[in-house]
């Protein structure tokens, strides 16, 4: 489901699966989780293979931003048009930085 690299002490996560939705949450959450523990607290999510997010991804995402605590920055790349536009309809898009690639997440991650 994810697959990871870290670039200047920023994680990247990339989804690999084209839904983010009800049945795929938990185990994202999961996986997130397992990734997070050791004190990550700047991760960028890229989206790109990702089609569809549901209320339930949504929230997913927002409980990755939670468990970085409240120092934590969470950036989403690579979101097509209809993933972008969830953003924008729940203004998450307030809560989220989103940028065209990984490396543009990271570069203003760090600036």
């Amino acid at each position: 489901m994810l697959s990871t690299e870290t670039i200047n002490d920023v994680l990247v996560v990339q989804v690999t699966e084209r839904r983010l939705d009800a049945s795929k949450a938990p185990a994202f959450k999961t996986e997130v989780a397992a990734l997070t523990e050791g004190g990550v607290h700047r991760l960028v999510l890229d989206l790109r293979k990702v089609d569809f997010i549901d209320s339930s991804g949504l929230g997913v995402i927002v409980s990755c931003l939670k468990r970085l605590g409240p120092s934590g920055n969470l950036a989403i790349a690579g979101a097509n048009s209809a993933v972008r536009r969830l953003f924008t309809l729940t203004r998450m898009d307030r809560v989220f930085s989103i940028h065209d690639t990984p490396e543009a997440a990271v570069e203003n991650m760090l600036a």
